[in-house]
């Protein structure tokens, strides 16, 4: 149904789509998805900086961290910013942040201090 409409009309179908509430976890995925899949860099860089064991391609190995060192974490995303666009870091920060109920606490002070951080 949705790959025999036209490409425009795809994209405005899955926008309307994911603008649901009950369609929130789906968007996770596909952002998660479309990080893993084409941002690993990006993903494999945040994680060596905050010491985060990972495959080599982003995805972590083992347990997330209970706590993020808040002087690393302001490095790594100082460092970062300055490598990838600012908004597809935020977009990554945010998935990430969902990892655990209700985020870390620093990174969730960081993304609504950090005037480089704003999706909008």
């Amino acid at each position: 149904f949705i790959e025999k409409k036209p490409l425009a009309d795809q994209y405005a179908w899955i926008h309307k789509t994911l603008k649901i509430n009950a369609c929130s976890t789906i968007g996770e995925h596909l952002l998660q998805a479309y990080l893993m899949a084409g941002q690993q860099s990006m993903l494999g860089m945040f994680c060596d900086g905050m010491g985060i064991p990972h495959d080599g391609k982003g995805s972590v190995v083992g347990d997330l961290p209970k706590k993020l060192d808040t002087d690393r974490l302001n490095e790594t995303i100082d460092r970062l910013v300055g490598l990838f666009d600012p908004k597809l870091l935020t977009l990554y920060l945010h998935c990430f942040n969902m990892q655990v109920p209700g985020g870390w606490p620093e990174l969730t002070a960081k993304l609504e201090s950090d005037e480089r951080l704003v999706l909008a």
